[in-house]
């Protein structure tokens, strides 16, 4: 039965949109194809091929607006099931693309990185919400696959700075001088989500990364 009603009201709705887009729907094309019918000149009837070949046409046009109200309410309930998804995330680790360190005032904070081939040489450089460079470290030899810097959120000075969002890039060489592409991560425990986007954004202290980013997840 609710399914039945839920049809009925999405061809209601097409039937609208349809009317509101051209003028006219297939019942309003039927009232004046037989309001022409009636007071037709008997000598000089209306071609009814003409008219029944226009309303196969109208009737086209109304099914692809049932298909497309179909298509959203799909893309709807879509977005919806994405949505609880990205609520189930709260309270979990996660590790997402990106380059975002978030520190909370106290806590070092993990920046982890990945790197295709061995690194002789390796440098880590922080910079501030302005694009301010607070911090620079040597990180040395440095191995192929997943690495980590902890960051204790102190400056290049040694003062310890105030809790926010901070981005981190790593530039590395190969044995050959080479510069080595890194891949860097942001990590952390999802504390909230904001869904008033297209894609559900999930809150880490002070920064934000996308659901689509998120690389893996772990419960506490």
């Amino acid at each position: 039965m609710v399914s039945t009603v839920t049809a009925s009201t999405d061809t209601t709705a097409a039937a609208a949109a349809m009317k509101k887009s051209l003028g006219m729907n297939k019942d309003d094309f039927m009232k004046l194809f037989i309001a022409q019918l009636q007071y037709q000149d008997p000598l000089k009837p209306q071609d009814p091929s003409a008219m029944l070949d226009q309303l196969s046409q109208l009737s086209l046009v109304e099914q692809s607006y049932n298909n497309s109200t179909a298509l959203n309410n799909l893309l709807t309930a879509q977005n919806s099931s994405i949505s609880l998804t990205a609520l189930s995330f709260i309270g979990k680790d996660v590790k997402a693309n990106g380059n975002i360190a978030t520190f909370d005032g106290s806590s070092p904070s993990a920046l982890e990185f990945s790197l295709p081939l061995p690194a002789t040489s390796a440098q880590v450089s922080i910079k501030d919400g302005a694009g301010n460079t607070v911090k620079t470290a040597t990180l040395g030899l440095t191995g192929t696959g997943n690495n980590s810097f902890s960051w204790d959120g102190r400056d290049n000075s040694g003062a310890l700075l105030p809790a926010g969002a901070y981005r981190f890039a790593i530039t590395a060489t190969s044995a050959t001088g080479s510069s080595l592409p890194a891949t860097t991560y942001t990590t952390g425990r999802i504390d909230g989500v904001n869904l008033s986007g297209g894609t559900p954004q999930l809150s880490i202290g002070a920064s934000f990364v996308s659901l689509s980013d998120v690389i893996s997840v772990k419960g506490v």
